[in-house]
């Protein structure tokens, strides 16, 4: 039977109603799709995809606490030099510096509530 779903997408909380509207907007570059002010707001994006991980040992910590969740909002790229700048014209410059992954280079950024970004240029494929 299984479950039976028709679609599946990522809600995160926005604790006061619109900083984080107003956040994926800026990023985004897009208005929402649907709008109800102070109770929820949705942007369509090209395509969705749900990765589970292990954190590294080196962010493990961010995941210890109940307060902090175990989801990432991951944005695949293009060029990862100008999404970095363009959080960081946001206001939200990524805290660290651009690491190579084994599936390509990938950095962490947050969102105005805490909430983890990564923002990921995967290494083509040769062959």
């Amino acid at each position: 039977m299984g479950l039976n779903y028709t679609t599946c997408f990522v809600a995160i909380a926005d604790r006061d109603g619109h900083t984080l509207k107003q956040f994926y907007q800026a990023l985004l570059e897009q208005s929402p799709v649907v709008d109800i002010p102070n109770v929820y707001t949705e942007f369509r994006l090209a395509g969705l995809r749900l990765g589970l991980f292990k954190p590294s040992t080196a962010h493990q910590v961010e995941f210890e606490s109940p307060s902090s969740g175990s989801v990432s909002l991951c944005f695949e790229v293009e060029n990862i030099e100008s999404a970095v700048i363009h959080l960081t014209t946001l206001g939200y410059p990524p805290p660290g510096q651009i690491q190579q992954a084994s599936h390509g280079r990938e950095i962490y950024a947050y969102d105005p509530q805490g909430n983890r970004l990564i923002l990921h240029e995967a290494t083509p494929v040769l062959g």
